[in-house]
């Protein structure tokens, strides 16, 4: 076919560029960068002391055991470890779960549990299959920064919650629960951001108003095994089946754990414990997300719980953080000018500061970071503005040396007029 020389030589007519941020959803307008995430790649600098990631202690990770398990896992399941999984996960994993969440009038299956890729994903998957746009959701003033920006983006309204000493002020939740909210979510141990710990006898009237009001309750328990001192109190998710009457309703708590913080986070396995209708309701979420979680890293885990590391773990973190937390708090009291007042966790990973109210942590934080120490301003973690004055501190990460020198850093810092 003969084309004329003008026809192919012609100039393409000239194209706009693709403008994407137009086409972005509109739920994208309530999808920020993490703060926290943010703040992970200046404190990357080896020369920084980082109280701001939620970071386990990398010379604890059990790194020659997790060697030892995959190579048994790729010697005696390699193809199967290697191969695409059952989106609720692996049966034995899951078989362990329940067996281990189980209690007397809690009886759980494997039908009852489900893995997830992080308590974070179990997070997310719970908000698209629970909330609508407009929903209401009771949560801690302040909250887990990482809840706020999953469930944001899904048009619903937080209802902020008082808080305490002692957790959440349960006596002031009746004005919010008359605003007909689906669910509160809590940290009930150590809690992040401020390291505090729900009460037994405010458990025990929690899970009983969530019942009468009808109330879903989300109970999300990462730092569960990282108690320094005081006794383990019973979760909400077995107070809760203690009121539940035989053949009455189920249990009303989803409750949420992961082996991030106790074995290590870059494994990413998590679970969900809640009932069976629930369970495969995530599922079929999940198997739109990401199909299934790492096989590979499930049979890992399994592989190191089976072979009771655990018991070998725990101790050991619980001894490193207590002397950890002991050195922050003791750092505080020495370089901390009055004024300034931090909440004393039994356990986890972090403790709040309080600072004089015409303190701005954001603006602290740019005078820090020059000090090379690393901190995450509280307003993150309120709702409507608040926590301007507060900034939240993680103990897990630095050794206490670097504590001493991180905290008189700042303490020297606060002793300035700005």
């Amino acid at each position: 076919m003969n084309r004329n020389v003008d026809e192919v030589t012609a100039p393409l007519p000239e194209l706009n560029p693709m403008n994407w941020p137009r086409r972005f959803a509109t739920r994208t307008t309530q999808m920020k960068r993490s703060t926290i995430r943010e703040l992970l790649k200046l404190t990357a600098q080896p020369d920084m002391i980082s109280f701001a990631g939620g970071l386990p202690a990398p010379e604890l990770f059990p790194i020659a055991q997790v060697q030892a398990a995959t190579n048994t896992i790729l010697n005696r399941h390699g193809a199967q470890a290697l191969q695409y999984g059952e989106t609720e996960g692996l049966a034995e994993l899951r078989d362990w779960i329940a067996r281990q969440s189980s209690r007397p009038g809690l009886p759980l299956t494997r039908s009852n549990v489900g893995i997830v890729s992080g308590a974070q994903q179990a997070l997310d998957l719970i908000g698209r299959v629970l909330l609508n746009e407009g929903d209401k959701v009771i949560v801690e003033n302040p909250t887990y920064i990482a809840l706020l920006s999953a469930w944001r983006p899904l048009g619903i309204e937080f209802l902020p919650a008082p808080c305490d000493a002692r957790g959440i002020c349960v006596e002031d939740l009746e004005p919010l629960l008359r605003q007909r909210p689906k669910l509160l979510y809590t940290v009930p141990n150590f809690q992040n951001p401020q390291g505090t710990t729900l009460s037994a006898e405010r458990r025990a009237r929690l899970v009983e108003m969530l019942r009468q009001h009808d109330v879903g309750l989300v109970e999300d328990d990462p730092y569960h095994e990282l108690r320094y001192q005081g006794d383990s109190l019973p979760s909400l998710l077995e107070l809760d089946a203690r009121l539940a009457s035989p053949g009455g309703p189920e249990n009303n708590v989803i409750y949420v754990g992961t082996f991030s913080k106790v074995l290590a986070p870059g494994l990413r396995v998590g679970w969900v414990v809640a009932p069976e209708e629930v369970v495969d309701k995530l599922v079929q979420a999940k198997q739109a997300s990401d199909l299934h979680t790492s096989t590979l890293s499930q049979h890992i885990i399994y592989e190191l719980v089976r072979n009771h590391l655990l018991e070998e773990q725990i101790p050991l973190l619980r001894h490193a953080y207590r002397e950890r937390r002991d050195a922050m708090l003791s750092a505080l009291e020495k370089h901390f000018p009055r004024g300034t007042t931090w909440t004393k966790p039994d356990g986890g990973m972090f403790l709040m500061v309080t600072l004089p109210t015409e303190i701005n942590a954001t603006d602290l934080l740019q005078r820090a970071l020059q000090q090379k120490v690393a901190f995450v301003p509280g307003e993150a973690f309120h709702l409507h503005g608040q926590g301007q004055n507060t900034l939240r501190l993680n103990f897990s990460n630095a050794a206490p040396d670097k504590i001493e020198a991180g905290i008189r850093r700042l303490g020297s810092l606060l002793d300035k007029p700005v």
